[in-house]
């Protein structure tokens, strides 16, 4: 791991370690903006995935140990790839239900609230380029395209060696019954 990645994705991850473990702690002032998302998304998670709970104080726990783990696995450079997107799947709602700056009336609440949404935001570019970070090692879908190209590269060698290897066998066969053929006649 360089330097840079050593030192960038703990300090990407920290808020979430640290916001997390306090709702953990404490899932209180998480629980209105969790209302308001099961309220909206509720059913239609329920549909998907019945086992998903729908209480709020549970749905806070639930997002602040995603944060945490998610947090900690980026921290420390395990999984970073998978980590960046389970922190990006729990700030999008939090995002959005926690600052939703649209609905504020007053004028210095509605810019504080956008500020945090920014915030949000820019972490989550964040976190997308951690998502797709490949320490600079070939990713998974460039290998399978280099794979593709080798075993057609392969293929097309095996027909042609395949062919002069026919053709010279023909030619072998040729030379060898005219040979015979020339020991024969008197």
């Amino acid at each position: 791991m360089s330097l840079v990645r050593m030192i960038a994705r703990p300090m990407l991850a920290s808020i979430f370690i640290v916001q997390g473990a306090k709702n953990l702690r404490d899932p209180e002032p998480g629980i209105p903006a969790a209302t308001t998302f099961a309220e909206k998304f509720g059913p239609t998670l329920q549909k998907r995935v019945p086992q998903l709970p729908t209480d709020p104080k549970t749905l806070v726990r639930i997002n602040a140990g995603a944060q945490v783990g998610a947090g900690l696995a980026l921290a420390t450079g395990r999984f970073p790839r998978l980590a960046s997107l389970v922190l990006l799947g729990s700030l999008i709602p939090t995002t959005m239900e926690g600052h939703p700056f649209w609905t504020v009336e007053d004028p210095a609440q509605r810019n504080t609230q956008r500020v945090q949404a920014m915030k949000n935001v820019g972490l989550a570019g964040g976190l997308l380029l951690a998502s797709v970070d490949t320490e600079g090692k070939p990713g998974l879908s460039w290998r399978a395209r280099r794979a593709t190209k080798d075993a057609k590269r392969a293929t097309k060698t095996a027909k042609r060696e395949a062919r002069l290897a026919a053709k010279a066998t023909a030619g072998q066969a040729k030379a060898g019954l005219r040979s015979v053929q020339h020991r024969v006649t008197p």
